[in-house]
């Protein structure tokens, strides 16, 4: 029993919150983000693909009602959000989620939470590539007549060959981060810039043909499609935590991180339910699934001419792309951390010349583009969904349990303990119970590889196994 028990204890030792911060402010990584580019960052990791392409998948779902979905959605974003808070200002390091739950709930949770991020981050950047290539053909179809081939524009299992445009724009994202982050940031906050000022755009049009009728009947398929459609569209809300990547690269990391991480997704929220309402109200629910590009699709529908839709068709093309470069920075800087901690090979946590993780970000690059070439979007949206929402809800855990063990950590930030983390438990649960059987499937999966590589790899090399040898209980 002995030797069980002693497994098991090493298996939920935790990384103490004191080493976890010592680790942030001895970082290589370069300190150079404010306020500003941090919410950037996360409203530029959020806002895209999500409105831009995954309304037209959500609409026949929930029919009008998928503002509804949207607002749900939200919601349940928004107590993570609020968990996510109080644990960046406590804990300001690149792991994230990955990092709160080392500190709060053991390692081999730990582990499952980042193997989970690493689908979340990894897959939604391959997800978002994808919606960028269809906003690209509908430039290209609206400037100059042309649009890329099918076979060279879609994934096998949609009739193609490869997603070369996908494929292409996480290859330019991987090299502008390999520029520096202060380049990444500068590149970040004017595309978002250009994003919102592009959606703001759509709903002053979209607006001018305001329907009532296309609102009617408003949840044809009831609370189960207005469930459904709240799932996938939970995509849309994905980065908004990417702030919290960058603890080791903010300037004042216990101060800006808990206020990137609302502000952005406050600015998000709005402008979804915006877009959402003024799309489905000016065409009706039919016409936005229509197209890969459903958007600009609306405002050629309610102009009757090319040119909104061309600025629309632009600005997605710029603001996707964005979107490819924040998500994909995040997942570097996770993996950052749990190479520090032993968990991955400590070639992924190496800093080159501009300071910045090259191999890793050279690898991440690397697997991402192919999948982004290979595989279509629907299953790449509901594949990072369940990621997010597992991790979501070990991070309101974790805010429970760091209030219990660490009651006197200073913190920047506090949310209503316990309601907020237990109804941000209770809001992912619920999201992951209307979420597809393949979807669970392929998850389990993953999670089963995972264990593999922590019990093969990471649990003999942990950094844990070599600094507390005897640390195999939380907090002792």
């Amino acid at each position: 029993m002995s030797g069980l028990s002693s497994i098991t204890a090493s298996l939920l030792r935790t990384k103490p919150v004191e080493q976890l911060t010592s680790d942030g402010e001895h970082t290589a990584l370069r300190r150079s983000m404010g306020l500003v580019p941090l919410i950037a960052l996360s409203v530029g990791a959020t806002l895209g693909t999500g409105i831009f392409v995954v309304l037209g998948e959500a609409a026949p779902l929930a029919g009008p009602a998928v503002v509804v979905s949207f607002a749900i959605a939200a919601l349940a974003a928004l107590f993570s959000a609020l968990s996510y808070a109080e644990l960046a200002g406590a804990v300001p390091v690149s792991g994230s989620a990955y990092s709160y739950t080392y500190a709060t709930l053991g390692e081999i949770i730990a582990w499952v939470c980042g193997w989970c991020l690493l689908l979340e981050y990894g897959v939604s950047v391959a997800a978002v590539a994808v919606g960028w290539g269809a906003y690209l053909n509908e430039f290209l179809g609206s400037t100059l007549g042309w649009r890329i081939p099918d076979a060279l524009s879609s994934a096998p299992s949609e009739g193609g060959v490869v997603n070369l445009p996908a494929a292409v724009v996480v290859l330019l994202a991987a090299a502008v981060l390999l520029g520096g982050i202060r380049e990444s940031a500068r590149v970040t906050t004017v595309t978002t810039l250009i994003k919102i000022a592009v959606l703001i755009f759509f709903v002053a049009v979209a607006v001018t043909a305001f329907n009532s009728d296309n609102l009617h009947p408003f949840a044809p398929a009831g609370i189960a499609g207005i469930g459904s459609a709240a799932s996938m569209v939970f995509f849309s809300f994905i980065g908004f935590d990417a702030a919290s990547t960058a603890g080791e690269e903010a300037k004042n990391p216990q101060r800006d991180l808990p206020r990137a991480i609302i502000i952005s997704l406050g600015i998000v929220t709005l402008v979804y339910v915006l877009v959402a309402l003024t799309a489905v109200a000016a065409v009706g629910v039919d016409d936005v699934s229509s197209s890969g590009a459903s958007l600009a699709t609306v405002l050629e529908q309610v102009t009757g001419r090319s040119w909104p839709a061309t600025i629309l068709a632009a600005g997605a093309v710029i603001a996707i792309a964005s979107v490819v470069l924040t998500v994909l920075y995040g997942q570097t800087r996770i993996l950052v951390a749990m190479s520090r901690d032993g968990l991955m090979p400590k070639v992924l946590s190496k800093v080159g010349a501009k300071r910045v993780p090259t191999t890793n970000t050279l690898i991440v690059g690397g697997v991402v583009a192919v999948l982004s070439a290979l595989i279509p979007l629907g299953e790449l949206v509901n594949a990072t969904n369940i990621g997010t929402l597992v991790s979501f809800g070990l991070v309101n855990v974790g805010v429970l349990v760091l209030r219990r063990t660490k009651p006197d950590l200073p913190r920047t930030f506090r949310t209503l303990v316990p309601l907020v983390p237990l109804l941000g438990v209770g809001m992912c649960l619920w999201l992951l119970r209307n979420l597809p059987a393949v979807t669970w499937l392929a998850f389990t999966m993953w999670s089963a590889v995972g264990l593999v590589v922590y019990f093969s790899y990471g649990r003999r090399r942990s950094a844990l196994n070599r600094t507390r040898p005897d640390a195999i209980t939380a907090d002792s």
